[in-house]
């Protein structure tokens, strides 16, 4: 009701729970969103004509898949009417597939891969996170029309740890992960 219109809804693993997220950006009969649309920025405070009747086909609803179960079931997760997209989170899914803090390890990389094909070849938008160039670049070959090459905290960190050094030498390095980057 504040006027979003497209909607990430993280750890989505089965086609029901896609269904429930699509339901709750609806207003009925298509979904369970409450009618309170006069009193939201979304309908201009009840300034836009025929905003209920328009609202359903405007929304844009990405969910994330970000574990083994979600892969195991994104066939029908994409095909859920409304999903528009796929969001594959790199750290969660290397994580609960034992690689904890290596999105780059080959077993992750193939199932993002397959994953990104998959959401692909079904019509519907793929995306990912991925600070390292070249995996962001092999994500958009695959056909990633979302793809996040970096994150506003970690600008932000890398710009001051460099203004700080500009006035201050002897600080510390700060210890980063090596191999490639989520964030």
């Amino acid at each position: 009701d504040l006027g979003v219109q497209t909607i990430l809804a993280p750890m989505v693993e089965t086609g029901e729970q896609a269904v429930q997220v699509v339901a709750a950006t609806r207003y009925p009969p298509q979904g369970i969103r409450g009618i309170g649309s006069a009193l939201a920025r979304a309908s201009a405070f009840n300034r836009t004509p025929e905003y209920l009747q328009t609202a359903n086909d405007e929304i844009c609803v990405l969910v994330q898949v970000e574990t083994p179960k979600g892969v195991e079931n994104l066939d029908e997760i994409i095909n859920t009417e409304g999903v528009d997209g796929v969001f594959i989170g790199p750290s969660d899914l290397s994580a609960s597939m034992g690689h904890i803090g290596n999105p780059a390890h080959p077993e992750v990389q193939a199932t993002i891969e397959d994953a990104i094909q998959r959401i692909v070849a079904a019509g519907k938008a793929a995306g990912i996170l991925i600070a390292d160039r070249k995996l962001a670049r092999r994500y958009i070959e695959l056909g990633a029309k979302f793809v996040a090459v970096g994150s506003d905290t970690a600008l932000l960190m890398k710009v001051s740890d460099e203004l700080a050094r500009s006035f201050k030498d002897d600080l510390p390095e700060v210890a980063r992960p090596s191999g490639p980057s989520v964030y």
